[in-house]
């Protein structure tokens, strides 16, 4: 693939220094961005009962919150470009405790829906995308690391709540541990204070150029991209409409569903994105169905967080190898694969014991996943149009994020048994990794031909520019009567 392009930050980040409490600070947002949705499925089965609803009811819950956090990365995205990262984040968390407050004082379902999926996924898209951003800010040369570490917040936060959860409903039961969280999760707001604006004043040297961005965490381009293009105002004059489009260009690149590579991460994604989260979603109360007890199901999501806590930084460090980097969309294809290859063996795990086998397994692959998934999409389209494809992506997948667990409920419910949903998330995930092997062995053949080709025209026009240095000097020669020409 094309190196990442080059990006012109007008400053050179401070690589540490405050930029380690920020990492403090992103570490707790994005955990709770990540582990809130998963972590509340402990409570799924008892409100289940509670309002006498169906699984696919049920598990719209934290579909409707994951949606909500997908959709509103573009909006988090201006306001932070707006307002900086620390009053998104702050307002954030508070969104997400008023909503878990609201939620405790539910009469139906669809009370739940609008207070911890509508409202609670706002906030966590206001928690998510900030933080993300700003480590961009203040990382450069170990930004890799930086973002590992922030990054492995979600499996450690999740390993912490599922148990917690359990203790909170027997000791509180479902409404009281709503208010419970709903106080924990201010602690967002300490995250976002501690997120300082990045001092912009340092200076390069002129002979240094720009920093070149090396393909660190994907969202260290939203802010640059998206901060140079909001710099250029729209002309004064022109009609309304050719404003309104200037305006919206400065966020959306279109042009993107023209780009080869983004066409095949998207098509890909969508289809995967319907059996990503489900079996998070169902994995404690898959156990229960076999009768597992409540802690012991709950244990399930702390290995599989603990697993996933583990291999995130581990697939950060391969991937940026120089063995892998420059097939790294293979990669990202086998992580893919890998997935769905454990879904459909999970019906085969008998007992506890296999549950837990398959926690370890799931949790190496989507820690795998989740580590490549937006470095894959950066590697295809470039830092300096990671932002608009980011945004365009997160949109489209609204889709899938929101339909793939009521589906996989709707499966629960149609055959009485969690199997034939393993096999349905299984094949969704498979058939996108099978699929993006051999798209991106031909993207890879057509862009190596690109490259070829370039090199080519280069090497021609430095014959020809040579030849005419060549014929000049011999004109200079002949023309004044000279041997050598300076």
């Amino acid at each position: 693939m094309p190196p990442a392009a080059v990006t012109n930050l007008g400053y050179v980040p401070p690589d540490g220094g405050w930029g380690w409490a920020v990492v403090v600070g992103a570490f707790i947002s994005i955990g709770f961005s990540y582990a809130f949705p998963k972590s509340l499925t402990i409570y799924f089965k008892e409100i289940q009962e509670y309002f006498s609803v169906s699984y696919s009811e049920i598990a719209w819950v934290s579909s409707v919150m994951l949606a909500s956090m997908y959709a509103g990365g573009p909006v988090s995205s201006i306001l932070v470009n707006r307002y900086g990262s620390r009053p998104v984040v702050m307002v954030g968390g508070l969104m997400v405790s008023i909503a878990m407050v609201l939620a405790s004082l539910g009469t139906t379902i669809i009370h739940l829906y609008l207070c911890v999926g509508v409202i609670g996924g706002f906030g966590l898209a206001f928690n998510l995308q900030p933080a993300l951003t700003i480590i961009g800010t203040y990382f450069q040369v170990k930004r890799p690391l930086a973002n590992g570490l922030a990054m492995t917040g979600s499996p450690v936060v999740l390993s912490t709540f599922a148990p917690l959860n359990q203790f909170l409903f027997d000791s509180f039961g479902w409404r009281g541990s709503f208010l419970v969280l709903g106080s924990i999760v201010l602690n967002c707001c300490v995250a976002g204070a501690l997120m300082r604006p990045v001092d912009k004043r340092v200076r390069f040297k002129p002979s240094d150029g720009p920093p070149r961005c090396e393909g660190g965490a994907a969202e260290e381009a939203a802010e640059v991209d998206v901060s140079a293009q909001s710099a250029d105002p729209a002309p004064e004059d022109g009609p309304a409409e050719s404003k309104s489009q200037s305006y919206i260009s400065r966020y959306i690149d279109f042009s993107l569903f023209r780009h080869n590579g983004f066409l095949i991460y998207l098509s890909g994604s969508v289809v995967m994105f319907f059996g990503f989260f489900a079996p998070v979603v169902f994995l404690a109360p898959y156990a229960k169905h076999q009768g597992t007890d409540e802690y012991s199901a709950a244990l399930l999501l702390s290995i599989f967080a603990l697993v996933d806590m583990f291999i995130r930084p581990i697939t950060g460090f391969i991937g940026n190898s120089k063995w892998v980097r420059p097939r790294i969309q293979y990669f990202f294809s086998f992580a893919v694969s890998y997935n769905g290859v454990c879904h459909l063996l999970c019906p085969l795990a008998s007992g506890y014991e296999g549950l837990v086998v398959y926690a370890v397994f799931y949790g190496l692959a989507f820690g795998m996943l989740s580590a490549l998934l937006f470095e894959a999409l950066m590697d295809l389209v470039g830092a300096h149009r990671f932002s608009s494809a980011v945004g365009l992506v997160t949109i489209i997948e609204c889709g899938p994020v929101l339909l793939g667990p009521p589906i996989s409920g709707a499966l629960v419910d149609t055959f009485r048994d969690y199997k034939y949903m393993y096999y349905a998330c299984g094949i969704f995930m498979l058939v996108p990794g099978i699929f993006f092997f051999i798209m991106h062995y031909y993207n890879y053949k057509k862009v190596n031909e690109e490259l070829m080709q370039s090199a080519l025209v280069i090497s021609n026009n430095k014959e020809a520019l040579q030849l005419r240095i060549n014929q000049d000097d011999e004109t200079m020669k002949s023309k004044y009567g000279l041997d050598t020409v300076d």
